[in-house]
């Protein structure tokens, strides 16, 4: 991967990233910043910051199904969003 490709894919992470944590924190009424600390800890953010994934890509609402069957113990669902 090049060095600008690397930089789009992180400015992607970070997009998503952003958008994911806003409605959660939005939904949860906490503030963004508690939010994104969980949505760190969460095995869907491990999936999407992993480049060869390709999580990146898709958009936040799809990222928000999968930690919602992340949340919900839902695995099945969660390989299915995956």
């Amino acid at each position: 991967m090049t060095e600008v490709n690397e930089n789009i894919v992180n400015i992607c992470i970070e997009s998503l990233t952003a958008q994911v944590a806003d409605s959660y924190a939005e939904t949860h009424d906490i503030s963004v910043t508690e939010a994104i600390q969980f949505f760190m800890a969460t095995k869907t953010f491990a999936l999407l910051t992993n480049p060869k994934s390709y999580l990146y890509l898709e958009t936040a609402p799809y990222v928000e199904d999968m930690l919602g069957a992340e949340l919900a113990g839902d695995w099945e669902a969660w390989m299915e969003v995956s």
